[in-house]
């Protein structure tokens, strides 16, 4: 055992002994600090080493299950990796893993984070275009992908390693071929702890995702944070409803379960469906589930009552979007148990948190987890009562990303002044308890989703009869929100049914589904300031008015209206 994992390991424990003790675990806490880390070695193997309990559990909605010890992933990750390293992998290569909830999944986390190269995790809901773009950008040097996304890469250029999780097309390496290399894994060299680990993409408001930088101290380290705020313990069974590509999924899928030294199950569905969901909980005994407020409104919509009995679950968390009080008492109301909410970011670990044992404030998302200091800074940089969320950086916490890459000045915004800018504004009670208020830019969320509405609106005015167009959410009961577009109309263009019914189309063929507008209206104007932008908040306030009244605009369409748009959505 190494000097870095027993630091590791401290901190863990520290956190695990004041599990129910805020105060004090804020007061005792300090993050780990080492020279080298390297977390697949240094922590998962120490922890894996002769361990036959389970560390991670999928289950299909068929019923199937892959089931893997601490010690089988750690073994087979070295293999893995010994595999990658022959195949051209070497520190500090970017890797773009594009794979669903599947065993390779993990076995190729673990090898990539061992070999230190850096991994681009991406959903499989990808375009051609944002593919090229992170390839691109992302510089990538190797791919792995199944075998049904493969086709997506045909054309795209680039002199990188294909290598597919099933029957390998022509050009593409099989990853089975794994199951022949040498089982015995030796790096090369020590892992800096501040060695790159982790490249996200992340929509903001332009029209290309930020890429945000983690290192094998930001996420690994960092998520001991998010660890506490769920109330993990050693041998638990945590469940996340989260989509792989997304950092939620490495938050809670990955490294919090295991820097506990808990179980991972994933419950790998073709569609989400409330009762599959509720029977796996019981089945399988699971002790702790996380999941966005959309899955929270679909299972209210359950006897939720009828099966608390037969349930081992024991911590309940909201992520991702602001929980509604009433879905907390309702929850609570049937199993007896307090749904707590969180914040974090793509660029963070959990920051603030409702934590096990304590009282939870309606409406609130918690206070400031262990190792983080955060402050409410007003428009001149004066710490308020409500402000924008920021980070001191001269009390860096662990869990904060390297910075935006690129060179666009991104990066020098966000960390402006000496502080870590969220984007995000809040309010703060006497009692600390943090209220999420609002976003500072004009992204949102759809089921769970980023949405940057510049992107999307240079999609919708490539359209031949667009002019302009403005992207905002529109209030949708089970999804939050989904994305709605003002158009302009170009000169001499009349707005009509059918043409609504094209735009959708059009928006549906060149956009990822999550992605998908799903209403649009027709304006001859759109609100601006005086410089020229749009106000998208004025856009913002009229649909909120409209959807309590249950109205639409004159020109106003939505993708249900068309019997020919119709067919499988996703929540």
């Amino acid at each position: 055992m190494t000097s870095a994992t027993e630091a590791f390991h401290a901190a863990r424990d520290l956190l695990l002994r004041y599990r129910d003790d805020h105060a004090g675990a804020c007061r005792e806490f300090r993050w780990p600090r080492f020279e080298h880390f390297n977390w697949a070695l240094d922590h998962f193997d120490v922890i894996a080493r002769d361990n036959d309990a389970i560390a991670l559990n999928i289950v299909g909605d068929d019923g199937a299950e892959v089931v893997r010890s601490f010690r089988q992933l750690s073994e087979r990750s070295s293999q893995v990796a010994s595999h990658l390293h022959t195949l051209g992998v070497r520190r500090g290569d970017r890797v773009m893993l594009m794979l669903g909830n599947e065993l390779a999944l993990w076995e190729l986390m673990l090898a990539s984070i061992k070999l230190g190269a850096v991994v681009i995790p991406a959903t499989l809901l990808l375009t051609v275009d944002d593919l090229r773009d992170r390839l691109e950008r992302g510089r990538v040097r190797h791919v792995v992908t199944t075998a049904e996304q493969t086709a997506k890469f045909a054309d795209l250029p680039g002199e990188f390693t294909r290598i597919c999780v099933g029957a390998a097309p022509a050009g593409w390496h099989a990853y089975a071929s794994a199951d022949t290399a040498p089982s015995a894994f030796v790096p090369d060299a020590p892992t800096s702890a501040d060695d790159p680990l982790l490249l996200y993409f992340t929509s903001g408001t332009t029209s290309r995702p930020k890429l945000v930088l983690h290192t094998h101290r930001s996420y690994p380290v960092g998520h001991l944070s998010t660890m506490y705020w769920i109330g993990l313990r050693p041998g638990d069974v945590h469940l996340n409803i989260s989509s792989p590509g997304w950092a939620k999924h490495a938050w809670s899928c990955f490294f919090a379960p295991w820097n506990a030294g808990a179980c991972v199950f994933v419950y790998n569905y073709a569609r989400f469906h409330a009762a599959g969901l509720l029977a796996a909980l019981e089945d399988h005994r699971v002790t702790s589930l996380c999941a966005p407020p959309t899955v929270w409104r679909m299972l209210i919509q359950e006897d939720l009552a009828a099966c608390r009995d037969r349930l081992a679950l024991r911590e309940l968390i909201g992520a991702g979007e602001p929980l509604n009080p009433e879905i907390i008492e309702q929850v609570r109301s049937a199993w007896g148990l307090t749904l707590r909410d969180g914040y974090g970011q793509t660029e963070t670990t959990a920051m603030i948190g409702n934590t096990p044992g304590q009282r939870v404030v309606p409406g609130s998302m918690g206070r400031p987890l262990p190792g983080y200091r955060v402050m409410l800074l007003d428009a001149d940089g004066n710490e308020a009562g409500e402000g924008e969320v920021c980070l001191p950086l001269d009390d860096r916490p662990a869990g904060l990303m390297v910075g935006y890459q690129g060179g666009d000045g991104r990066n020098v915004d966000a960390m402006r002044g000496g502080y870590y800018h969220t984007g995000d504004t809040a309010s703060r009670d006497a009692d600390g308890y943090i209220t999420f208020v609002g976003r500072a830019d004009d992204v949102f969320k759809a089921s769970g989703y980023r949405i940057s509405p510049f992107e999307l609106e240079s999609t919708l005015i490539e359209h031949d009869a667009v002019a302009e167009a403005a992207v905002v959410p529109w209030p949708d009961p089970v999804r939050t929100a989904v994305p709605k577009a003002y158009i302009l109309l170009r000169a001499g263009v009349a707005p009509s049914r059918e043409l609504a019914a094209d735009i959708l189309g059009y928006s549906r063929q060149r956009l990822a589904p999550y992605k998908r507008v799903r209403r649009i209206e027709f304006v001859a104007e759109l609100p601006k300031t005086i410089s020229g932008k749009i106000r998208r908040v004025q856009l913002r306030a009229q649909d909120a008015e409209r959807a309590r009244a249950h109205g639409r605009g004159d020109a106003e369409y939505a993708e249900d209206d068309f019997a020919e748009l119709r067919g499988v959505s996703e929540t």
